[in-house]
């Protein structure tokens, strides 16, 4: 008994799902598969331009990153040249400046060799 019950809800729930299309034909007709088509259209354009674009950044990351890079590279000579120069001039410096300690021994020097003569 309950599985003629069973089987006659199968074929009502068909029956059901076959009338919804018998409506759905006559409702929407061949329109439907040139919607369904116009959406695989826009579907497959959609993921096309999303993969262009992620390309598309991928390829700006890689120059940035690149740029990136060769500025520090820039950043890091132009430290070093400034670095070096720095230190030049103080080298100049050094030689061009007279120790206080090496002129007093100098005058006295020169003072014990005027006195002598």
């Amino acid at each position: 008994m309950s599985k003629t019950k069973k089987d006659e809800s199968v074929n009502n729930v068909t029956d059901s799902a076959s009338k919804i299309e018998v409506i759905k034909n006559l409702i929407f007709g061949e329109n439907i598969a040139e919607y369904n088509s116009e959406f695989e259209t826009l579907k497959k354009e959609i993921d096309d331009k999303r993969k262009e674009l992620k390309n598309y950044i991928d390829d700006a990351r890689q120059e940035i990153m690149s740029s990136i890079d060769n500025l520090s590279t820039d950043v890091n000579i132009r430290i070093t040249d400034l670095e070096n120069a720095l230190e030049d001039k103080a080298d100049k410096l050094d030689e061009q400046k007279v120790d206080k300690k090496i002129l007093a021994d100098l005058l006295i020097s020169l003072g014990e060799k005027i006195s002598s003569k």
